[in-house]
């Protein structure tokens, strides 16, 4: 793989709801970053399990991560609770990793001409994905703050939904991430954690932007 030089490379990550992604989209406007949710690409695989369960197999995981693009990841239904369950499964699938690894590393690495850089956000992206990253994050919140934020994002999309219930899927797939063989939830050893569960996502963006300035 030819890397592009010269680019700044951006890696987050955090387990569900810590506020991941509202930062990396923040953090890849202010410094014009190519921005992937990398969570997405297995929500994406997810969704074609969930549809079309008869086709669904390595082969057809593979051609459609060869014609993945950006936009793909848009789709709403990729946010349902029961794709999030599923990805975290198929997330545990080293054969499936592979096949997202070589994505993720061509996007972190290969941005567009017209981006400075990269900024991914997942769950392995400090230590596995850009090893190398310029600027490494590991964002973390109470579990009871990640639900409340959910419930209230459900609520915004119109989704009637239990908090308490959340709470139990949070923790569920807390489980699965941090305990899984293949690329574990777990920090870089030189990422800068940051606990942003009674924090605002301008006064994260403000404690990250003031560490870059100062490094760059």
């Amino acid at each position: 793989m030819i890397k592009r030089k010269n680019i700044i490379k951006i890696a987050i990550d955090s387990p569900a709801d810590a506020g991941a992604g509202a930062l990396a989209k923040a953090i890849s406007k202010h410094y014009n970053l190519f921005y992937l949710d990398t969570g997405k690409i297995y929500r994406m695989i997810a969704y074609l399990k969930i549809k079309f369960p008869k086709k669904f197999n390595q082969s057809f995981i593979k051609s459609k991560i060869k014609t993945l693009k950006v936009k793909d990841l848009a789709n709403k239904a990729l946010l349902s609770d029961e794709v999030g369950t599923e990805a975290s499964i198929i997330s545990k699938v080293k054969s499936t990793r592979k096949l997202v690894h070589s994505f993720q590393l061509n996007f972190a690495y290969n941005p567009p001409k017209n981006y400075k850089g990269s900024c991914l956000d997942g769950r392995d992206i400090t230590y596995n994905i850009v090893p190398d990253a310029d600027f490494k994050f590991f964002l973390v919140a109470s579990i009871e703050k990640r639900a409340r934020r959910r419930y209230e994002d459900n609520l915004k999309r119109g989704i009637e939904s239990n908090i308490g219930i959340i709470k139990e899927k949070i923790a569920e797939r807390d489980h699965f991430d941090s305990n899984r063989k293949h690329s574990p939830l777990r920090p870089a050893d030189d990422a800068f954690i940051i606990d942003t569960s009674d924090l605002t996502i301008e006064q994260v963006v403000a404690l990250i932007t003031k560490r870059i300035r100062g490094n760059l």
